[in-house]
């Protein structure tokens, strides 16, 4: 079976600010996807990093890694929006919830964010 790739669809925001929409896998193969995308927003001088990971199916360690080097790598907030229960749970599990701004809701986040 072929692993299902990472789709990033980005809005950028007012005030720099960048929504981020991830679908797929957030795995090994597809980390360092994110991190360039999240490093080029960095560079174009969005500082909030808003991530919708509503439609992702798998997040390995290599993903959270990708989610904080994209928190290291700017002076902004890096936020977390429509998390699944298992990625909740590791992140909880990993101390990084707070780190990484874990919204409740896409909605709720959504609407601030827009």
């Amino acid at each position: 079976m072929a692993a299902q790739l990472l789709t990033i669809e980005v809005t950028r925001l007012d005030a720099g600010r960048a929504r981020l929409r991830l679908s797929g896998e957030l795995d090994f193969d597809t980390a360092p996807q994110l991190v360039a995308a999240a490093a080029e927003l960095r560079r174009d001088g969005h500082q909030e990093l808003l991530f919708d990971l509503s439609a992702v199916s798998l997040c390995d360690s290599s993903g959270l890694s990708a989610l904080l080097t994209a928190r290291h790598g700017g002076p902004g907030a890096v936020r977390l929006a429509g998390v699944g229960p298992q990625l909740r749970q590791l992140l909880d599990r990993t101390g990084l919830t707070e780190l990484l701004a874990v919204e409740h809701a896409i909605d709720g986040a959504a609407r601030r964010a827009g």
